[in-house]
């Protein structure tokens, strides 16, 4: 069947774009919408989003007239009677969801196939109100569906092949990546985007740190385009909490349950951007503009200690590139390593790294020799006695970060912070080991040290203020932007970030959808820098199943338990990129 006429059921942001995309690539298009008001809405939508292409050089003036041209306007579903395709774009509730594609059934011509547009309720449910549901598929766009590239393909039990092979034929023809997956809650996307989300309202809900540094932890740690609470509010609040509670009633998996302050922040009609105010307040509802967000700068501190002489122990990358953040920015660097001649090597990494960044032209000789001249290498730890902050970078290894710090109480002066960069380690565990725990806190940086912005400032519950505070004005001097948490597991970023990998196992586990197409939703549908295998194989199979370990045993979080195959790669010595083989093999 050949689809020429396509009816657009609502049209609000997303049913607007779906109508500007699928008439920009010549099909007649029918826009429906409930009432004059709401139908004048939609068209100013459609206008202004092609006004906004033609004043950006993506499309001619002759272009969008053809485009608004191909889109009748009207409030009668009856004008659906000859259409060839409807997809709908109308508020995410089944009920009424139902009764449309009721009506649908009677008006539209026996040969079309119904779409929906849900990103959350069962397609199957959906189907079933019609007389036809072998011709009842789900199209799900993302926002926005003129820019996103991806489109899931939802079919049912019974949805005909002929059906699916005519949805995905249509999606290619708009110039998305389809990909064809079955009838679950959440389909890929919305489910490992949603429980990541609501991880993170959880952290937010319990004050463990700021939405500010939430969010701005995901952006520089992981390098997402939105951090999660932001993101929400953009999604909607409304929206997000419908799809949550039914992705948790299909699948009763307690990371889906909806957190508490969502249903509460609705309730009280914050629902976001679109209000004016959900996690952040706005200048005015729809508009992006934050006016309550604190910058890390809006932070007051309380008195600091003097810091001007650093000391490095480690030689391996993260611990040279800690070395040169420091140099870099003025202070005296002694590096400390096992050898005089791994205290060499790591001199000599810091000397490439420098001899790069010259040859990039972001740094001058002049630059990078005075840099060289702030650090010095040593194998005696007795020469870090001046120093007025020590970082550790050595094995992720309890025992012997813990022996490294009982030498470090003994050697350095009497208020020298000493700070440890684990990713996953107790801090407190290494505090203990001392005589001054309040003197110790985490800098967790993140690889590689010189170019990532974000430092995790993690405080005990020993931790004295003093010291936290200046542990944050350290790395604002040495141009990090740092987010202060406390001494939980995974801190922020791995927290949030490794339970979102590990239900990517899980659902490449239950043979949902390949890892190829997980990777595509991920990267073209959300917008992430890599896929979640992607990533797991860059990280390490090993790290990443440490970490999931780490975190599971802490929260005793039944969906935090790791997967089955992440284990059993490991096991098999599969760890990823760096043996040739993870869940893709690099050998060819």
């Amino acid at each position: 069947m050949a689809i020429e006429t396509v009816g657009i059921v609502g049209l609000g942001t997303m049913g607007a774009g779906i109508a500007e995309v699928v008439a920009r690539h010549g099909y007649q298009v029918v826009a429906v919408e409930l009432g004059e008001a709401a139908l004048a809405a939609g068209r100013d939508r459609l206008v202004g989003s092609t006004a906004r292409a033609v004043a950006r050089g993506k499309l001619s003036e002759d272009d969008q007239a053809a485009l608004l041209d191909r889109v009748t306007f009207t409030t009668a579903l009856e004008d659906l009677g000859a259409v060839d395709l409807v997809v709908e774009a109308v508020t995410e509730r089944l009920d009424l969801k139902g009764q449309l594609f009721a009506r649908l059934d009677a008006i539209t011509p026996a040969h079309a196939i119904l779409a929906t547009n849900t990103s959350s309720l069962s397609v199957t449910d959906i189907a079933v109100a019609t007389g036809r549901p072998a011709k009842v598929v789900g199209i799900h766009f993302f926002n926005p569906a003129p820019v996103q590239a991806f489109v899931e393909i939802v079919r049912t039990v019974v949805t005909s092949d002929e059906v699916v092979a005519e949805a995905t034929a249509f999606a290619q023809g708009l110039g998305k990546q389809p990909v064809v997956i079955g009838d679950k809650a959440g389909f890929i996307a919305n489910a490992l985007l949603f429980g990541y989300l609501n991880h993170a309202v959880s952290m937010f809900e319990s004050r463990y740190a700021t939405r500010e540094d939430i969010d701005a932890a995901m952006r520089l740690g992981c390098g997402l385009p939105m951090g999660p609470l932001m993101l929400l509010d953009l999604i909607g609040l409304d929206t997000a909490y419908e799809i949550l509670d039914t992705m948790y009633k299909q699948g009763r998996d307690r990371l889906h349950a909806p957190s508490p302050i969502l249903k509460q922040l609705v309730t009280a009609g914050l629902k976001g951007r679109k209000s004016g105010q959900g996690f952040y307040a706005y200048e005015a509802p729809g508009s992006p503009t934050v006016v309550d967000a604190v910058e890390p700068a809006d932070q007051v501190e309380q008195t600091t200690r003097d810091v001007q002489r650093v000391g490095v122990v480690g030689s391996g990358t993260m611990a040279a590139g800690i070395a040169e953040v420091f140099a870099r920015a003025g202070y005296e660097v002694t590096m400390v390593a096992r050898t005089p001649e791994r205290a060499a090597g790591a001199l000599s990494t810091i000397e490439a790294s420098l001899d790069r960044q010259v040859d990039k032209g972001r740094l001058d000789a002049a630059g990078r020799d005075a840099t060289l001249l702030r650090v010095r290498g040593t194998a005696s730890l007795a020469e870090l006695s001046y120093a007025d902050l020590v970082v550790e970078a050595v094995v992720e290894d309890l025992d012997v970060k813990r022996a490294l710090f009982v030498e470090l109480d003994r050697i350095c002066r009497p208020g020298a912070i000493l700070a440890t960069t684990t990713s996953s380690l107790p801090v407190i565990d290494l505090a203990v080991a001392t005589r001054r725990p309040q003197d110790v806190v985490g800098l967790h940086f993140f690889n590689p040290a010189p170019v990532m912005r974000l430092v995790e400032v993690v405080s005990t519950v020993s931790t004295s203020a003093d010291v936290a505070d200046t542990a944050v004005a350290v790395c604002r001097a040495i141009g990090k932007h740092p987010v202060r948490c406390g001494d939980r597991a995974g801190f922020i970023v791995n927290a949030l970030l490794f339970p979102y990998l590990n239900d990517a196992v899980r659902m490449l586990e239950a043979n949902y959808a390949s890892a190829d197409d997980i990777d595509l939703a991920m990267k073209k549908g959300c917008g992430y820098p890599m896929g979640p295998f992607e990533l797991l194989d860059v990280v390490g199979l090993d790290v990443s199943l440490a970490i999931q370990r780490t975190l599971y045993l802490e929260f005793r979080e039944p969906g935090f338990a790791p997967a089955p195959r992440l284990e059993h790669l490991v096991t098999a010595g599969y760890l990823g990129r760096k043996t040739g083989r993870g869940f893709r093999d690099y050998t060819g």
